[in-house]
């Protein structure tokens, strides 16, 4: 994909696609986690417990499913936003395997959050203690990640196309991650706005 033709606000608007089901799966995790802490509270060698309660069996089958499940409806319903919005075609996003690249992107968004949580316990923070830059950066990192060691050709065809898309992406994260945070904590699903 050659994002090279596309204004930085068509690229704005197809990095924030592309990322959907990373950025929506730890709403979805929000939303249905709670029970069955992945750690079954066991404590770490340092006296701290290994990922806390907050990261939960339930929370990760269901903001993995719920990512999954965005991602499949941009893939067989967005063509028309994307077409409209960007200028360019829907499938060209995904790949050849677009459910593998949709689920390494959601999943992968809640195994960076999970990882988060474990050097934040190794640092002495509690649950829902501020870590700025890993708590902005976790989820959408170890997502990338996961493409890149099973699809990097994927990865690169969008991602690497230029400075527009990495650079967008580092921006945007950070403003939505906190917009999202504070809407939930008004809400009351999130216990701090950040």
């Amino acid at each position: 994909m050659n994002l090279e033709e596309h204004s930085f606000i068509q690229v704005l608007f197809i990095v924030l696609w592309i990322m959907m089901p990373a950025y929506l799966s730890n709403t979805f995790a929000v939303i249905s986690g709670g029970r069955f802490p992945i750690d079954q509270g066991k404590i770490h060698s340092d006296g701290n417990r290994i990922l806390g309660d907050g990261k939960t069996w339930s929370g990760l089958i269901g903001g993995t499913t719920g990512g999954i499940l965005i991602g499949y409806l941009q893939m067989n319903y967005g063509n028309s936003i994307i077409n409209t919005l960007a200028n360019t075609n829907n499938y060209d996003f995904w790949g050849e395997n677009p459910i593998i690249i949709i689920s390494l992107l959601a999943f992968g968004a809640l195994l960076g959050d999970m990882t988060a949580s474990f050097f934040k316990r190794r640092s002495k923070l509690n649950r829902g203690d501020k870590s700025p830059l890993l708590d902005m950066f976790d989820f959408i990192g170890m997502a990338l990640f996961l493409t890149l060691v099973f699809d990097p050709l994927w990865l690169k065809s969008w991602i690497l196309d230029g400075y527009a898309p990495l650079f967008t992406l580092l921006v945007a994260t950070p403003i939505l991650h906190r917009g999202v945070n504070i809407i939930g904590y008004k809400i009351g699903i999130k216990n701090e706005p950040w």
